[in-house]
């Protein structure tokens, strides 16, 4: 069950809408915005037409790697937690057996991606 800032957190990932994040160090900005790509991704935007703007390198790197380990997770995960997983993302209606192959996908289309 999500709590009221979950569900804040699942809206504010929504491609579908623009967003402002303004939070305290640990309270998961880095995580919305890496959920926000991956709608993206599941979307079917294409790596390079999405942009990230960070102010250092280090963060960077750091949102790369935290959606590379979310992709490559995904790859590997059985079709039950997979399924999971999109829905807590904020995936509605039907995540059917060709989305889950898309998602397992993604790994392959991110790391080939300039």
């Amino acid at each position: 069950m999500m709590n009221d800032a979950t569900r804040a957190q699942v809206r504010a990932a929504d491609p579908a809408g623009s967003t402002w994040l303004s939070a305290n160090a640990g309270s998961g900005k880095t995580r919305v915005l890496i959920d926000r790509v991956a709608r993206l991704l599941l979307q079917g935007t294409e790596p390079q037409r999405i942009l990230c703007l960070t102010y250092t390198k280090a963060a960077a790197s750091e949102m790369q790697n935290r959606l590379f380990t979310r992709l490559g997770e995904w790859a590997m995960l059985p079709e039950p937690k997979l399924h999971d997983a999109l829905a807590d993302l904020g995936i509605t209606g039907s995540i059917d057996a060709g989305a889950l192959a898309s998602a397992r996908r993604l790994f392959a289309r991110a790391i080939e991606t300039p």
